[in-house]
Order: C-alpha cells, then structure tokens, then sequence
C-alpha cells in the first residue's frame, strides 16, 4: 500500500511567520528518505499554506508521485495542467474552514467536477474524487470517469465509542468495495493518525493512504524520516495481519 505524506502542516508553520522556513522541498525529501510512497499538497485558493512556488519545486524534486489537491476551478485546472503533477485529487473549499471538512458534493457541482476531471485526465493527469464513504458518491465518481476515490474518513477518525468506530470503519470498508467493484482504484484520508490508521490499513481493497497532521506532528519530536517509517511499519502491520 502506498503512503502518500501531506505536507501542508509543514508550510502551516513557515506562514506563520511568512519565513523561508521550515521548506516543504526538504520536508518531501525527508518524508522520501523515511519510505513515503508520494507527497500530497493542497494548493489552497487563499494560497494560506502551499504556495505556487513550492508546488513547482515539489514538481522537480518529489521521486514518488506528487498529488496536487485542488478545487475544481479553471485557475487550478490551469496550474495543474502546467505543473504536471503525477495526481490530482479534487476536494471542496471552503475559506472558513480550518480543513478540508467533508467530501465532494458531486451532485450539486456535477457540471464543474466533469469539466476538471476531463481537462486533467485529457492532459494525462491521474485523477481522484475526494469523497464521503456513501454508495451513491462512489457510483457518481464512477459515472463522472474518475481514476479513483479517495475516501473521507474524517467521520471515522472522529468516532469515540466503540460502537461508532465499528459503524464508521464499515462504511469506508462499505465504499471501498464498491468502488472496487466499479473499477475504481481506492484511497482514503483525512484524520488517521498512528492509533486508528490499522483498520483502514487493512482494508483489502484500499491502495493509498494520504496523511499529514499526524505525521508532520509526530515529526516535531522524532524528525520527519522517522514519523514517516513508522506509518509505514503500522500500515505494513495493519495488512499483515489475517483477513487483510
């Protein structure tokens, strides 16, 4: 299973103070060095973390696949088609929000997200479709000839009993068999952290996992190889086990 490192925390911390550091480009050749498949970065229309400028230069040092998250607007359309990155995975935006907090609608903006994932795939960009873990979102994303979903587990990290843990892990594993079925490559993100990431790890169908706030977190105090190698350790755990 691939490991997808976002590194958006890391320019987070750089804007804070609008310095030059900590850089995203040596936070990525750092997560690679720890055994990071790919780097995930979400180019944000108020530019509040990721800049255009690191986007370029991720595009020319990142080894492993290069995901550029983005809304489904012409201007990002526009730099995705120029940067080229290996993967684009569109996401809704809002300018209130902290992150990213829920999946697509694909329904009320079905015209837009067609437009975008024409445009990207027309311009050889792989494409995923960030999704809520619902059958009907999955059979949409098929419909609209994406690439893939990636599976917003938001609603799974944030369960605390264990009854809601149970129901919220069945629903990504839920949709990521349907959209397997479908023909769809399956991802997942968005709050898994080194204590809830096994379930979803270990979900047979699943291929890639996108996870930054945890990671870049842990980095503060072990640096950024070592949190990355020991998601990778839980993760190859996790599908080792039986059933996975």
């Amino acid at each position: 299973m691939r490991l997808g490192v976002n590194l958006d925390h890391v320019a987070t911390v750089r804007q804070a103070r609008r310095a030059a550091e900590p850089d995203p480009a040596a936070a990525a050749v750092l997560a690679e060095l720890g055994g990071a498949d790919g780097i995930t970065v979400h180019l944000r229309e108020d530019r509040r973390h990721i800049q255009d400028r690191d986007l370029r230069l991720l595009r020319d040092i990142v080894r492993g696949r290069l995901n550029l998250e983005m809304a489904a607007t012409p201007e990002m359309i526009d730099i995705a088609l120029n940067v080229k990155p290996d993967q684009a995975t569109l996401v809704p935006e809002r300018r209130e929000e902290v992150t990213t907090e829920g999946g697509l609608d694909l329904a009320a903006d079905q015209a837009s997200i067609k437009r975008a994932v024409s445009a990207l795939r027309h311009g050889g960009i792989f494409v995923a479709l960030f999704i809520d873990p619902e059958p009907e979102s999955v059979k949409s994303a098929r419909k609209l000839e994406a690439d893939a979903v990636e599976i917003h587990t938001g609603m799974y990290a944030n369960a605390r009993s264990e009854t809601s843990i149970s129901r919220e892990g069945e629903r990504v594993a839920h949709a990521a068999r349907l959209a397997a079925r479908l023909g769809l490559h399956v991802h997942a993100g968005h709050g898994l952290t080194y204590a809830n990431v096994g379930a979803v790890a270990a979900i047979p169908e699943m291929e890639e996992l996108n996870i930054g706030h945890a990671i870049v977190s842990r980095a503060l105090f072990t640096g950024m190889a070592r949190a990355v190698r020991e998601m990778k350790e839980r993760i190859a755990s996790a599908r080792s086990r039986p059933g996975a």
